[in-house]
């Protein structure tokens, strides 16, 4: 079993305009004397590699704790795509796809309304992206509410650094923040060796 680590580091990622940067700081120290390491960091729920729960955008929706486990772990399908993906785009894509789909699109990759509408219709109960965020700024709000009508997860912050197109298995799962509309994840890419 080959595993990839396709999770951005919390503390270099790119971080969404007006979110506020994650800190980290040694707070004991061996070098300076004390007899063990202990630091503390604070983050955005939506720094690097997260999960956005239908809590987000919709105020009756799932929060992350009371989402599935189920979701973030099982058969995926990595797509390389660029652009504004419509309605059709979809229609054509989601037939050769699993139920969670990433989109390797390096930041470029965006989901418009009738897309995710076409998406929300589907069995689809994920989707990824590389980009700090699935859909472009204009249509935010309306993706991500279609979702969380449809209980589907989104998953971004990617890195798919030399992962290549096909079917793998994801395992994403968010830590429990009780209530809260997004958490980090560790997601990792799981692909059966080929061969004996």
């Amino acid at each position: 079993m080959l595993l990839y680590d396709i999770s951005a580091d919390i503390l270099t990622a790119k971080v969404y305009d007006g979110d506020p940067a994650p800190t980290h700081e040694y707070i004991k120290s061996i070098e300076d004397g004390d007899e063990y390491n202990l630091s503390r960091f604070s983050m955005c729920s939506h720094n690097a590699t997260h999960i956005d729960a239908p809590y987000h955008f919709d105020p009756e929706g799932q929060k992350i704790d009371e989402m599935r486990l189920s979701t973030f772990y099982g058969l995926c399908t990595v797509v390389s795509v660029k652009g504004i993906l419509t309605g059709q785009d979809m229609e054509r894509l989601l037939p050769h796809c699993k139920k969670r789909l990433i989109l390797h699109g390096e930041g470029e990759a965006f989901i418009s309304q009738s897309a995710a509408v076409v998406i929300a219709d589907s069995n689809i109960v994920l989707v990824g992206t590389d980009g700090i965020c699935l859909s472009t700024a204009f249509d935010e709000m309306r993706v991500h509410l279609e979702f969380a009508r449809k209980g589907i997860a989104t998953l971004e912050g990617l890195d798919l650094s030399g992962i290549r197109d096909g079917e793998y298995t994801l395992c994403a799962f968010p830590i429990k923040l009780s209530g809260s509309e997004a958490a980090p994840c560790r997601a990792i890419l799981l692909e059966q060796e080929k061969g004996f």
